[in-house]
């Protein structure tokens, strides 16, 4: 068994013969053409660019998941605006139904806030939109006539000037916007408008329906909701449905309180000057208010035309100026103090997200698009842990320290070559 174990022991390793070991020192590119490429298929997808790609296909897919999702929406306005209205005023009510249901049954409580809240909003606020409604005729003219004798004064101001204005295209545009807001069309346009498609009517019961049982069974609704989620991201969405929660019910209520001083400020000032219909245009500016940005600006730009074409420039400077008062207190002090957990946007996002509900869904979309905004950026600081610390504060110090250390390293290196430019300089 030895002399077999050594006869089939293993023959030494070969040696490369001396003529291919010339060969390769030779010619030194046959041994890289033996050796391992420097990239592999997997490293192709964990470098900077793989990793680019595989982002931008996530966004990609994200995207278009998106897309469908706002044109879907958009196909189904009957049944989306309704609900997202309902979600809003619901989450804006939910308070009282919870303190109601520390003494009633939650079905009473339901019924009390809900029948309360119709007879007192929508009472007061059919009376108000029709008494807006009879006396729109008349306040479609004041406006056009505070119109003309501004453009009148404004001509007269730039007559001297080199540059003019063709007032055939002035008296166009005037035109063009009197025709449509007299029109039989500027009452359905709007009305169609505000429905969201379809039949006014349909949409308000489908609305009120909605709204009774989020106030009824909102919370078990949610909690059928998130017994669908996955148990170790349950409480993300739990956090996540109470953020949205008090950002919906904070901006309904803030907007609301916002545009309550807004039209009691300009409507009381307009009763003191004595501007005729003066209870219309504090209406108007009161539902104005609830568009960001827009709304109580131009409800204050009309209230100052009528009151220049009924009662003359030196008042309508003064209701100018209790216009810009009422701005300049709602954006410094009203907004930040009533609303400064709802609404913690840049104003930029806030004009963004502005237009782009004015482009998808109109009026309706000019008043959803905020919140709507608002609740989902307060979504993803639970998800992205931006809730619990927020970092810019961290980055802009960060930034600051690299700007300062880039500025002295530049001033050290200034340092040092004027020091050697001195040495190399002969010595007289």
């Amino acid at each position: 068994m030895a002399l077999f174990r050594k006869g089939k022991s293993q023959a030494p390793a070969k040696k490369p013969s001396q003529k291919s070991v010339t060969a390769t020192a030779s010619n030194p590119n046959l041994a890289d053409a033996d050796a391992k490429p420097d990239f592999t298929v997997s490293g192709l997808w964990t470098d900077l660019l793989g990793r680019l790609g595989i982002r931008s296909a996530q966004l990609l897919v994200v995207g278009v998941l998106g897309a469908f999702l706002i044109i879907g929406m958009l196909r189904l306005t009957m049944i989306v605006i309704p609900t997202l209205l309902a979600v809003i005023i619901s989450c804006a009510l939910w308070p009282l139904v919870v303190r109601l249901r520390k003494i009633f049954s939650p079905m009473l409580s339901a019924w009390i806030v809900f029948l309360g809240s119709l007879l007192l909003l929508g009472g007061v606020g059919t009376g108000l939109v029709f008494s807006v409604i009879n006396e729109w005729p008349k306040l479609v003219d004041k406006a056009v006539q505070g119109f003309n004798q501004l453009n009148d004064m404004v001509q007269e101001l730039i007559g001297n000037l080199p540059i003019s204005i063709d007032q055939g295209q002035i008296d166009n545009v005037v035109n063009t916007v009197t025709g449509f807001l007299t029109s039989a069309q500027f009452g359905t346009g709007a009305l169609n408008t505000l429905s969201a498609a379809g039949s006014f009517l349909t949409g308000l019961v489908l609305l009120l329906v909605i709204l009774f049982f989020f106030l009824k069974d909102g919370d078990k609704i949610w909690a059928f909701a998130v017994s669908w989620t996955p148990v170790h991201y349950r409480n993300k969405w739990i956090l996540s449905g109470d953020r949205a929660l008090r950002t919906f019910g904070g901006y309904i209520r803030g907007t609301a309180t916002v545009a309550a001083v807004d039209a009691i400020g300009i409507t009381a000032t307009l009763l003191i000057v004595r501007v005729p219909l003066a209870i219309p245009l504090g209406i108007i500016v009161f539902l104005g208010s609830f568009v960001p940005m827009v709304g109580a600006t131009v409800a204050g730009i009309l209230a100052t035309l009528i009151a220049l074409v009924t009662n003359g420039p030196i008042v309508a400077l003064i209701v100018l100026a209790a216009v810009i008062l009422v701005n300049q207190l709602e954006g410094n002090f009203l907004q930040p103090v009533v609303m400064a957990s709802a609404l913690n946007l840049h104003p930029l996002v806030v004009l963004l997200a502005l237009t782009a509900g004015t482009v998808l869904a109109g009026i309706v979309g000019a008043v959803l698009s905020v919140p709507l905004v608002a609740a989902s950026w307060s979504v993803i600081k639970v998800w992205t842990g931006r809730d619990k610390m927020d970092p810019v504060p961290a980055a802009s110090a960060e930034i600051k320290s690299e700007v300062e250390i880039d500025q002295d390293e530049k001033a050290l290196e200034k340092l040092e070559s004027g020091e050697e430019e001195s040495s190399q300089a002969p010595k007289g």
